[in-house]
């Protein structure tokens, strides 16, 4: 169900449920906002606007991180854990709005976990 992207004993591991973020279609330098501003979290730093805001629709503990792009504006939906970053989504936005289909299915994969990490307690 997920991947998770470990760099060292003392930093959260990244845990995938779905997206990823690679040029293209991000160009590079978008791509290494995004890596850098993981980086941070990972390092346990607290982020703030406006490279990052919470996301109260998708969950608890749920933001997104705001990276604009040459051409193009991204989100990477993201939860802070106790023992990881649990990223849940990175998606072009096109909108103002965040797409209902994007809440609802943050909503699922981030419940899904929860499941799936209860029942290895």
């Amino acid at each position: 169900m997920s991947d998770a992207t470990y760099n060292s004993s003392t930093e959260k591991p990244l845990v995938w449920l779905h997206g990823e973020i690679k040029t293209p279609p991000m160009s590079s330098s978008a791509r290494v906002e995004a890596g850098l501003l993981l980086r941070r979290l990972q390092q346990g730093e607290s982020l703030a606007l406006p490279q990052s805001r919470p996301m109260p629709s998708v969950g608890r503990r749920v933001h997104e991180l705001r990276i604009t792009d040459e051409n193009a504006i991204w989100r990477i939906i993201y939860r802070v854990d106790r023992d990881a970053i649990v990223i849940g989504e990175v998606f072009q936005k096109k909108t103002r709005e965040t797409p209902p289909a994007v809440i609802g299915t943050g909503k699922a994969r981030y419940a899904a976990y929860d499941d799936v990490a209860q029942g290895q307690r």
